[in-house]
């Protein structure tokens, strides 16, 4: 997840050696690549260690410099993953140099604009055209998936996942030690998301496929760019448009997210990647589908609830956190829809403070 920057801010380097390492790095690409490297400035924050800086060219374009300090950062699933998704026709930037022991990249520039920059979620229809647009280049890239290629995203690390939201949010952010049923309960429901997660066909997961990593092309009529995939592993095929659609930092009415995951999913049905002649015959009946994205979600967004707890009390980061209230909405109001995660909700509540309104859930599965 990364965050834009002022392009008036100046480059702040955490020490000489680092600035020195940097500079005997650029000097030779600086003539072979027409670079200004007066022109150096920020172009987005991680939430990694990792950082991205720009450099104007004599041409008038621009290329990224990649900054990913190595006792940090491996760019190595950088590189095998943009190889990936280059090869299945998705945009993304091209790796023009790379000094894999420093953890310095030179990267192609796709634009300054992500997709969110353009999205008003009270104008549901203007972002229509954009949300299919992301869900073909996800089909896309979900197409190419090949077994044994990326890491897989398995039980251990579902769970390991899932571990950070009373790791780092219950404990360290709100405070909150849980009692022995307490904890009881939330394992008990992690074990069932683990299980619904388990049981979606696999395919390749970019893993954070949202608005805020699709850039809009310069040129118009050109297909979004795809950033920030270097988490990318192979496992459930509901997780990417469970993230596209419960956004980290822009919400939909339901109305608009089940219209565009019908639309995904009859594509999904036609490529033979879900349904009836896929090679599992899983996710044929689309409300089948559409709760297995749900549940796909809620493991997501407790991962990321603790995520953005740890950002902000580990790593000085505390502008993630602002969007936590969004997360514990999602784990709510999927947790509020299904019978079996009743008592998780009951949990939830309390760690939120929230008093629970009395009465009946109707619609309830």
């Amino acid at each position: 997840m990364s965050h834009p920057i002022s392009p008036t801010a100046s480059v702040i380097w955490p020490n000489a050696d680092r600035q020195a390492a940097f500079a005997a790095w650029l000097a030779p690409l600086v003539i072979s690549h027409q670079l200004l490297p007066d022109s150096l400035r920020p172009a987005s924050a991680d939430a990694s260690f990792r950082r991205y800086l720009r450099l104007d060219c004599v041409n008038g374009d621009s290329l990224i410099v990649m900054d990913a300090p190595p006792d940090k950062e491996d760019c190595a699933p950088f590189v095998k993953v943009q190889a990936l998704l280059a090869a299945a026709g998705l945009t993304v930037p091209d790796i023009l140099a790379w000094d894999q022991a420093q953890g310095f990249m030179l990267l192609s520039d796709l634009g300054n604009q992500t997709l969110i920059e353009r999205l008003d979620p009270a104008k549901p229809r203007d972002a229509e055209p954009w949300y299919r647009e992301a869900c073909d280049q996800l089909l896309i890239w979900q197409q190419a998936s090949r077994p044994g290629v990326l890491p897989v995203y398995d039980e251990a690390l579902l769970r390991r996942e899932m571990a950070l939201f009373p790791d780092w949010y219950v404990a360290q952010h709100r405070n909150v030690t849980l009692n022995d049923k307490q904890q009881a309960t939330l394992s008990k429901a992690f074990d069932a998301i683990v299980a619904h997660n388990l049981a979606a066909p696999s395919a390749y997961v970019h893993r954070d496929f949202m608005t805020r990593n699709l850039m809009l092309p310069r040129t118009p009529g050109a297909p979004l760019g795809v950033l920030d995939f270097q988490d990318a592993v192979y496992g459930p095929i509901t997780y990417d448009i469970a993230s596209l659609l419960r956004d980290a930092f822009i919400s939909w009415d339901e109305d608009f997210i089940i219209d565009i995951t019908v639309r995904y999913w009859e594509k999904a049905r036609k490529a033979g990647l879900v349904g009836a002649t896929s090679a599992t015959g899983w996710g044929d009946d689309f409300g089948e589908f559409y709760r297995a994205v749900e549940w796909m979600g809620l493991q997501r967004h407790l991962k990321v609830a603790g995520i953005f707890a740890r950002l902000t009390l580990r790593d000085g980061k505390p502008k993630y956190l602002a969007d936590t209230p969004r997360f514990i909405h999602y784990i709510r109001a999927t947790a509020n829809r299904y019978r079996l995660l009743g008592p998780m909700l009951k949990v939830i509540d309390e760690i939120e403070n929230i008093q629970a309104v009395e009465g009946y859930a109707y619609g309830r599965m």
